[in-house]
């Protein structure tokens, strides 16, 4: 090879860039220490921009198309070389590719909770995290502000002051919002929209980007936060209380009847209790005239037993007591009990509900008469 033939090959005649990555904004042609002929052929593909620089100094850019590089497609950097009567040689400059297209899969989120001010229930701390995309708007000033001299710049190396910015938005949305905690999931594209405008605002001018889209994908709440919206929910749905007790006596009595070891006496401890608690909770609620709700009276006894002794009617008694006059021997299982809703005297070891108190007692002793 000739000396002329080396000169020829070591000068760069094909300028493009063949993106094969997802996340790069900006790429420098690698001319090393390689001159661009005159007349060398320009590629940008769609969604690229090309940029001349020369000495420091942004010259002229390209759109997508092929160019042949020669003074008319150069009026800036032609003037800026001195170039006034067209030339004819090889010249020198760094040409930056710029990507235009939108960049995808980017996400933010709050690392700290925001305080806002829900009208329910007062000051309340909340997280959001979603996703964005990025672009390129203005490339000479993303050139200028933040690429520099880098050889490449990706959009990771701009991620984390995305992602302060849209969380200083965010507060700023929410605050100005005055919506309740629980509506915020109905307003998520409206929010997220108002979110998009301000975080453009921030860093279109200063930085030359575009953020085409943004989506808050969800808001929550401390855990905490979220029991009690449960419960408030559950004390909702249950609405009338003492429905609700006389509905948890009645699924009580079942599993007491079914225990023989003392499981109705036990029962009606637990029930008692549970009416207590019940009583002392509508006890507490304000009542819309100022102070607090009278007490509603304990609902009477599930059912009242009569009980046959020394041939006359004695009673009546709760069921609770049975066990105790079982123990002491007032009650046997060939007592004759009623109680309202039967149709006669039945001895007490034939009625289902009182059998297992017979059951319980061990055999007698071997040898013992």
């Amino acid at each position: 090879m000739g000396l002329i033939d080396k000169l020829r090959a070591e000068l760069v005649d094909i300028i493009e860039w063949v993106d094969d990555s997802r996340h790069t904004l900006v790429w420098r042609f690698p001319r090393y220490h390689n001159q661009i002929k005159y007349g060398a052929q320009l590629i940008v593909r769609p969604g690229q921009m090309a940029i001349f620089v020369h000495q420091g100094k942004i010259a002229d850019v390209f759109v997508p198309g092929q160019y042949r590089l020669e003074t008319k497609n150069l009026p800036v950097l032609s003037t800026l070389a001195g170039w006034l009567y067209g030339f004819d040689s090889p010249f020198k400059a760094e040409v930056y590719f710029v990507s235009t297209r939108q960049i995808t899969d980017l996400k933010w989120g709050t690392p700290n909770p925001v305080m806002m001010r829900d009208p329910d229930f007062g000051p309340i701390r909340v997280r959001a995290f979603g996703t964005y995309t990025l672009k390129a708007r203005d490339p000479k000033i993303l050139l200028s502000e933040l690429v520099g001299t880098d050889s490449t710049f990706e959009s990771e190396e701009i991620a984390e002051l995305l992602r302060a910015i849209v969380n200083q938005a965010f507060a700023d949305v929410v605050a100005k919002a005055e919506l309740a905690v629980l509506d915020l999931a109905a307003n998520y594209a409206q929010l997220s929209e108002e979110l998009r405008r301000l975080v453009i605002e921030r860093i279109d001018d200063e930085y030359g980007l575009d953020v085409p889209q943004l989506y808050i994908v969800n808001i929550s709440v401390p855990a905490e936060v979220e029991q009690a919206l449960d419960a408030r929910s559950s004390m909702s749905v249950i609405g009338d209380i003492d429905a609700y007790q006389q509905y948890q006596l009645g699924q009580a009595m079942p599993v007491a009847a079914a225990n023989p070891a003392g499981g109705l006496a036990g029962a009606g401890v637990g029930v008692g209790m549970g009416m207590a608690m019940a009583n002392q909770w509508t006890a507490g609620q304000a009542v819309p005239g100022g102070g607090a709700a009278p007490q509603a009276p304990p609902p009477p006894p599930a059912a009242a037993w009569h009980i046959v002794e020394n041939g006359a009617s004695a009673g009546p008694f709760a069921l609770e007591q049975l066990p105790q006059l079982v123990a002491a021997g007032r009650v046997r299982a060939d007592t004759l009990l009623w109680s309202a809703g039967m149709s006669g005297w039945l001895p007490a070891g034939q009625i289902p509900q009182l059998a297992p108190m017979f059951r319980a007692a061990p055999p007698p002793v071997p040898g013992k008469a």
